[in-house]
């Protein structure tokens, strides 16, 4: 079993591009990585809030989303561990939280661009 699970969109270009280099990143292959964007896909809660808020649970413990999905990510990363361990000091995982808020504001802008920069290849 893996040490993470991780719920990504995998219609998302962006989504694609972190999933892919957080896959070659996981080189122990501790994160189970599941795309949630077909119709039909298993889905532990509601798919529509997974598809909207990166989500992420480290072993049976609860599902967690957001700049915490992501910390828990990075600490099954040897490489990124540092960064998700730092992010479990509850200051430092605000501060996260507020850049991911702000992330997802610009993400559909940067949807776009992603999708239009794929489609020219």
């Amino acid at each position: 079993m893996a040490a993470v699970t991780v719920w990504y969109d995998g219609a998302c270009p962006l989504c694609i591009r972190e999933i892919a280099l957080m896959r070659r990143l996981d080189r122990a292959r501790a994160i189970a990585f599941v795309d949630v964007a077909p119709e039909g896909a298993a889905c532990p809660i509601d798919r529509d809030l997974l598809l909207a808020r990166f989500h992420a649970r480290e072993g049976s413990g609860p599902i967690l989303d957001g700049a915490a999905a992501f910390a828990a990510m990075w600490r099954a990363v040897p490489l990124l561990r540092p960064l998700g361990l730092v992010a479990r000091n509850g200051v430092a995982l605000a501060a996260l939280e507020r850049l991911y808020l702000a992330f997802l504001k610009v993400r559909p802008v940067l949807q776009r661009w992603a999708k239009r920069e794929r489609d020219a290849r």
